[in-house]
């Protein structure tokens, strides 16, 4: 870790890499910005993760007094991680074949003839208890009459997997045993409440002649003000509803992973201790004896003890970690492993066919409608994820690492 104090800067910016070199310039920029906010506490935290974002960069922590910054969450309000161990050893199924191919074609296979990816939908709706709840407090969201029309909508699409860099991936731990892990959020929900109270923060920063530059695209709200407790509302829901989206797709993917084990081979399939966290929100949390509010955009708590996932590239590794509380990050770690190319970048650099061959070669099923774009989200595309966790010893401590088997892209 290194730190930038400078004629630049009002407040320091701490950063988990080694230089300035391993950044892009773009996101040195950011960080700058940030550095300027009058209203931050202590410093800006950059994760060994980080890359240029809007607004903030992705890999981003900053702690905020008494405001709240819709675009340092960022557009997907909720995002993160699901995972859980099973007690299948790889070994064991990994040769057998059904009608649809081998074990794990065929649980690639059914993943996504059961679950909506990208921009497909459910055609009725879904269960939702988040969504039920909003109905019955209805009173707290009624100011933002344009948004509520996304609580009936969202009933199409909990329980859907977004497009990007957003998976569910069937993974082997390095004791040989079968894991499961998901990325996704909020979809349209989290962007839509961004996008809106983004716009509405720039008009009130314009109407206040506030001293952050709009170019900078960190209006904030102040969040004891009716619109910084709207904000609030919204992201909390929007959280939940991540949180849930997340749930119940792993619901379903552990019951196609149950019941085609069990069909083709003699064990009984049993799941252990599930971790679903978030890494794109904000939290009023108490930081060197103050109550900040905490933005984390692409970034994971760690508080001590705690449980979280961070995951790399599709064909490379991923992580299950416990935190280590690290004061200096505000209790956070990388996200992931970060992008090194953008996704238009990473089409110019890769092809789908040395895509398609890497991951043939390494024995993954990938389970994707449409190969075109493959390249988007191939491990070349990303650091690697052990460069990553070796900046950031001093936040957690690595308790499972998982490699690709089979993996659902939207």
């Amino acid at each position: 870790m290194f730190v930038i104090y400078n004629e630049n800067t009002r407040f320091p910016i701490k950063i988990w890499l080694e230089d300035e070199k391993q950044l892009e310039e773009s996101c040195l920029e950011q960080a700058y910005h940030l550095s300027q906010l009058p209203f931050l506490h202590k410093w800006v935290c950059l994760m060994p993760d980080t890359h240029t974002g809007k607004g903030m960069p992705i890999g981003g922590v900053i702690a905020a007094k008494d405001v709240i910054i819709p675009n340092a969450v960022g557009v997907d309000i909720g995002c993160g991680m699901d995972f859980i161990p099973t007690n299948i050893n790889m070994d064991d199924i990994r040769q057998i074949q059904t009608g649809n191919g081998t074990l794990i074609q065929a649980m690639v296979g059914n993943i996504m003839r059961t679950i909506p990816l990208n921009t497909e939908r459910y055609k009725t709706p879904q269960e939702s208890k988040v969504l039920d709840q909003a109905r019955q407090e209805l009173e707290k969201y009624e100011r933002d009459s344009e948004l509520l029309p996304l609580i009936e909508d969202g009933y199409f699409q909990v329980g859907t997997l977004g497009g990007g860099n957003h998976f569910i991936e069937l993974q082997e731990d390095e004791e040989g045993f079968l894991c499961i892990m998901i990325h996704s959020g909020s979809r349209h929900l989290g962007k839509a409440i961004c996008d809106y109270f983004h716009n509405k923060a720039r008009e009130l920063n314009h109407l206040w002649y506030s001293e952050v530059k709009d170019e900078y695209c960190l209006s904030f709200l102040p969040a004891a003000s009716m619109e910084g407790q709207q904000y609030i509302h919204w992201m909390n829901l929007a959280m939940d509803y991540a949180f849930e989206n997340r749930a119940c797709m792993l619901n379903k993917t552990c019951t196609i992973v149950k019941e085609l084990i069990e069909k083709h081979t003699g064990f009984t399939v049993e799941f252990g201790e599930e971790i679903n966290c978030h890494h794109n929100y904000a939290s009023l949390e108490n930081h060197y004896d103050a109550n900040v509010w905490v933005h984390r955009k692409g970034a994971t708590r760690v508080l001590q003890g705690e449980m979280a996932v961070i995951p790399g590239a599709m064909g490379s590794y991923s992580y299950v970690v416990e935190g280590k509380g690290c004061r200096e990050s505000f209790c956070t770690s990388s996200h992931g492993a970060g992008r090194n190319y953008s996704r238009k970048g990473a089409m110019q650099a890769f092809t789908a066919e040395k895509v398609m061959v890497d991951l043939k070669e390494q024995g993954i099923v990938l389970g994707k409608r449409k190969k075109n774009d493959v390249a988007e989200e191939c491990r070349f595309a990303y650091k690697d994820i052990d460069l990553v966790m070796a900046q950031q010893m001093d936040m957690v401590t690595p308790i499972r690492k998982l490699k690709t088997v089979g993996v659902v892209k939207g």
